[in-house]
Formats: C-alpha cells, structure tokens, sequence
C-alpha cells in the first residue's frame, strides 16, 4: 500500500468508527434502540410511527454506515504486501469483511422499507383488531429473520471473523496493539451473537446483548486504533 493509500485507508478506519456510532446514539436517545426491541410489537410499530421520517432517515443512515464496511474492508485487506505474505488471510478477510456489511446493512434496511407500512397500520385511527394483529406478526416475523438472524447473527459472525483475520495480519506487521484489541473484540462479538439463538430457544438473551454492546464498543476502538497506526507509520505494512 502506497503511503497516500495507506494514509486514506487509515482515515477511513477512523471515519468509519465515528460515523457508526452517530445514528446508533441518535436511536439509542430517540427510540430507545436496542431495548426497545424487547418490547410488544405493536408498541414497537406505534413509536417507530411516531418518530416519522427523521428516525426512518436515522435507519437509512446507519445501514449506510454498516454498507461502508465493503469497500473498506477490501481496502484494508487486499494490499500488495498483505496479499504477497498471506493470501489467504487477505482475501479470507476481505470476503468476510464484505459479507458482514452487506448482511448488516440488509438488517437495518428493514427499518426503511419494510417496517413503516406495518406501523402505519398500526397506528392507523379506529384499525380492526385483526389488521393491528397481522401487522404486529407480521413486524415479529420479520425482525426475527432479517433482524436477528441475518442483519445480527450472521452479520455478527462474519464481523468478528473479519476482524480475527485482520488481527492476524496485524500481529504478524507487528501491530501488536490493535492486534489484541481486535481479538478481544471479535471474541465478546462472538459470544453476543449467542442472543439470536437463545431467543431460537425460547430463552431471555439479555446477557449475550451485553457481550454484544462490549464487542461493537471494541470494534470502535479496533478501527480507531488501527487507523491511528496506519497514519502514523506510513508504509510499515509495505516493509514488514
């Protein structure tokens, strides 16, 4: 990687670390997300109806941010050297880093096409009981297979075996730092992916939604120190 591209790519982990939290935190104070989801149904459709099109534009957001981690993953994995000294890691994690933001984004993207019909149902004057019962269902259905099983729970997997990759070819470069981070992380976004299941199962997932809020806030220190490491030592990854 040239000192120009690495520099970028450096500037697009950073970036990309603020920019995820933005619309998360923005959910989290206006909708309540993620606890929230915990929630009836149909009192999930009538605040998602309340918020209107800003909190539709929040979701839109954050799918784009999870989307970006395409075109970085591939960037950060698919370098001259990293190919040349370990192929197999390098396209491992660009595949892999590339899949999980495109399950990602299809998770959150249900947020902006497919839940406000069903709470404009919902939150319709005088419904019959029947239509608000299909749509609180049909909400259920829908959160639970592009919500929790594809957005999160492959999505999730496919993050943490991205960043175990990466962590690899850090520690090889002598990136110790974000190396240890990056694992720490991918391991506490591993055992948060244990939710998807236990909701399977019948079983509260609360605990594993800690594991999982720990590994994301590893994440973003992961891209973040991994950015700085790649401002600071410009074409390190070239010599290594």
């Amino acid at each position: 990687m040239s000192w120009s591209s690495q520099s970028l790519t450096g500037a697009a982990a950073i970036l990309l670390a603020v920019a995820f939290n933005i619309p998360y935190v923005i959910l989290a104070a206006t909708f309540d997300y993620p606890g929230i989801l915990r929630d009836p149904a149909s009192e999930v459709l009538k605040r998602f109806a309340e918020g209107g099109p800003s909190l539709v534009l929040t979701w839109y957001a954050f799918a784009l941010t999870a989307l970006a981690l395409v075109p970085f993953a591939l960037a950060l994995s698919l370098t001259h050297a990293r190919i040349n000294r370990a192929p197999a890691l390098a396209i491992g994690a660009a595949v892999t880093g590339a899949l999980a933001g495109i399950l990602q984004a299809i998770g959150l993207l249900r947020w902006v096409f497919a839940v406000p019909p069903l709470a404009e149902q919902a939150a319709t004057p005088d419904q019959s009981p029947i239509i608000d019962a299909a749509a609180s269902e049909a909400f259920l259905m829908l959160n639970l297979y592009g919500g929790v099983a594809v957005g999160e729970h492959l999505g999730q997997l496919l993050t943490a075996l991205f960043m175990v990759l990466v962590a690899a070819m850090q520690f090889s470069e002598k990136r110790r730092a974000a190396s240890s981070i990056g694992v720490l992380a991918a391991a506490a976004i591993i055992i948060g992916s244990g939710e998807g299941v236990a909701i399977a199962l019948g079983e509260d997932g609360g605990l594993f939604s800690i594991a999982t809020i720990i590994g994301f806030v590893g994440l973003t220190i992961w891209l973040i120190a991994t950015g700085v490491g790649l401002l600071q030592s410009p074409g390190q990854a070239e010599r290594s």
